[in-house]
């Protein structure tokens, strides 16, 4: 690899990264769900790391997601659940798969990247899903049944959206055709 690709890469890195701990502090990685719920897109930064870069970037954003979610959770809460994510084995350690997951479907599916794409922002975020609220099971934070409801409530509407948010940024980094549309071109300048 040269330097100019190592370069990208530590951009790119840094930059998802930044991206989820600003999504975590301002609360916009939250979208507000019916029933006071919140469907979280703060793992999709995660994900775009590990498809545009490799496994080892979706890890390092996975780990500062991981991190900046513990931190959060002891600094300022915002519900009473939140304290349990003080947990590393709750805040951290789920959010260290959840790149290698959606790398390895990227690279199972890549041949058709649109699809590979898609597949690789649902599964990452059901990684995260099924492994928090599997860890909240193991923890005996909320018994099993009530899980299966949050996967469903959730889980569901989590992994639509990461696929979605996914296939646009993927789609534009790389001009993948999306119907008519071809991604953006980044390195047109503006007439």
């Amino acid at each position: 690899m040269n330097e100019q690709n190592k370069t990208r890469d530590l951009v790119i890195t840094g930059l998802m990264g930044a991206i989820a701990v600003v999504l975590g502090l301002t609360h916009w990685g939250f979208i507000p769900w019916f029933g006071g719920l919140s469907v979280t897109i703060m793992h999709v930064p995660v994900v775009i790391a590990a498809v545009i870069v490799g496994p080892i970037s979706g890890l390092i954003v996975g780990l500062i997601f991981g991190i900046s979610s513990m931190v959060q959770a002891a600094v300022a809460p915002t519900a009473p659940g939140d304290v349990w994510f003080t947990n590393p084995l709750l805040s951290v350690m789920p959010r260290l798969f959840i790149g290698p997951a959606a790398w390895l479907v990227w690279q199972s599916l890549k041949r058709w990247e649109p699809l590979a794409l898609l597949a690789a922002g649902a599964v990452g975020s059901l990684t995260n899903t099924g492994l928090v609220l599997g860890m909240i099971g193991l923890l005996g934070y909320l018994p099993w049944e009530f899980l299966g409801g949050i996967v469903v409530v959730n889980g569901l509407p989590e992994a639509f959206i990461s696929a979605l948010i996914t296939v646009a940024v993927g789609a534009a980094y790389w001009h993948i055709p999306i119907g008519k549309k071809r991604g953006a071109d980044l390195s047109e300048k503006k007439k």
